[in-house]
């Protein structure tokens, strides 16, 4: 076989082809990077594998599964009917920011059946991301009472669809009774640099409430 010859720093791994690009802190061993897990949680259909994948630098970790016939009785298709797949376990990505700080993003299924599984997402995690759909506000019930009482900051991001009505931050906050002192801002989850607005609000939200 032929060898391969690497020109890496000692002690680092060499970037084969095909692989990302590495960033900064992975390279340098004199800067320690601050990694932070957040959740992605809401109802089900809303934006939270699409969130995931339009921020993620790696290629994310994903458990989708097809809609089959016997899950009509269960997951409720009225606001998403030409929804096909839906994550079984989560979603899982990361992304950089600021260099230092790196964020490995948790997508909570939404389904009630698999709600079990939230209390070993969320373990470790500095905040969570609650998406909410304008069409179906109370979906987003369940994720704001399991946040409310397990005590972890969030952020209430309003992921609008296409063809749905729009909406103020304060017309959902409203209708949604979030706490004036819980960020409620509107998201695409498309859009890498609308999601990531909403990560860095959360993060900020975070320092802020969190203890000294």
């Amino acid at each position: 076989m032929d060898s391969v010859v690497s020109d890496a720093a000692p002690g680092v791994a060499p970037l084969l082809d095909g692989e990302e690009d590495l960033q900064a802190w992975q390279t340098d061993r004199s800067r320690a990077p601050i990694a932070t897990k957040i959740v992605v949680a809401g109802g089900f259909g809303v934006g939270k594998t699409t969130l995931v994948t339009a921020v993620s630098e790696i290629t994310p970790l994903q458990t989708e599964a097809l809609m089959t016939q016997a899950s009509e009785d269960t997951d409720d298709l009225t606001g998403t009917p030409d929804k096909l797949t839906t994550t079984v376990a989560m979603d899982f990505g990361r992304i950089t920011l600021d260099d230092d700080l790196v964020l490995y993003l948790f997508g909570t299924p939404g389904q009630q059946r698999f709600w079990f599984m939230w209390d070993d997402l969320v373990r470790g995690a500095i905040g969570a991301v609650v998406l909410a759909d304008t069409r179906r506000l109370s979906d987003c019930f369940p994720a704001l009472d399991y946040f409310e009482s397990c005590g972890l900051p969030y952020v209430v991001a309003v992921n609008h669809f296409d063809g749905s009505e729009r909406f103020e931050p304060e017309d959902v906050r409203e209708a949604l009774t979030v706490p004036t002192h819980i960020p409620v801002m509107i998201m695409d989850a498309r859009r890498r640099i609308s999601v990531v607005e909403t990560l860095l609000g959360l993060v900020g939200h975070a320092l802020d409430v969190s203890p000294e």
